[in-house]
């Protein structure tokens, strides 16, 4: 029993020792700001690609980016439960939304200075906040995707918590898909957005609430909440969605 403590330690001691060869100084300045060392550089170097530069999907971004939104769900959806012990399926889906929507995760991107390490053809302007703002967005999916292929799900929570959830209050407040919706639909003239009841069932005390949007003769997926309000926003989200609304 001793001897098998012994040899894991002395082996840990070495695993230690090996990454303490990778000095500070050596390790590259994006890596510093995600507080996160690579041990694959190929997968760094892809998250910060686009494909304008590299069209071979192996080479650019989108998988990375494909990957890293799914995890940064788990993820999310997962602290949510902890956070929300009692909170129903609407509170937790609107919350949720709200902290991976793109405007947000461009937000944390532009804080970490993520435009200053992206690869992309110069023919692609910037400096149109719209087109920056996507592409801060779709880096840090694409991080959060090249950390867990390098290093699992432990390296993927640490760096959300130190930046998406150190965030979630100021993501919160600003959440108000409702109204957003009746902007989209103002900006580009069409009907303003009607908010229909579809249905109210379960008990008085656990009452669930369908609401369903429809703009001119168009109908969208209804949003489910334990009050119209939350149904409502979840709707509105659902609609923003499918007209392909930038959240």
């Amino acid at each position: 029993m001793y001897s098998e403590i012994r040899l894991s330690l002395i082996s840990r001691i070495k695993q230690i020792l090996n990454l303490g060869l990778t000095s500070y100084e050596s390790v590259s300045p994006i890596e510093k700001k995600v507080n996160y060392v690579f041990h694959n550089k190929e997968y760094l170097s892809q998250a910060l690609t686009h494909k304008s530069l590299d069209a071979s999907p192996r080479k650019n971004y989108e998988r990375l980016e494909f990957l890293g939104d799914a995890v940064l769900d788990i993820i999310v959806s997962r602290e949510l439960i902890r956070e929300f012990p009692e909170g129903d399926e609407g509170l937790l889906t609107q919350r949720r939304a709200s902290l991976v929507q793109k405007p947000f995760l461009a937000q944390i991107g532009q804080l970490l200075g993520l435009i200053d390490h992206l690869k992309i053809e110069q023919s692609v302007n910037l400096k149109i906040d719209k087109i920056a703002e996507k592409q801060m967005a779709n880096v840090f999916e694409a991080l959060v995707g090249a950390m867990y292929l390098d290093g699992g799900i432990k390296p993927c929570r640490k760096f959300i918590l130190g930046t998406i959830w150190n965030h979630k209050e100021e993501a919160w407040k600003s959440t108000n898909f409702k109204g957003k919706l009746i902007e989209f639909c103002h900006s580009k003239e069409i009907a303003n957005p009607v908010f229909l009841i579809k249905d109210i069932s379960g008990p008085d005390h656990s009452k669930t609430f369908e609401v369903q949007v429809k703009i001119g003769p168009r109908t969208f997926t209804s949003g489910l909440g334990t009050n119209k309000k939350t149904a409502e926003q979840i709707a509105a989200q659902m609609a923003l969605e499918e007209l392909g609304a930038v959240l």
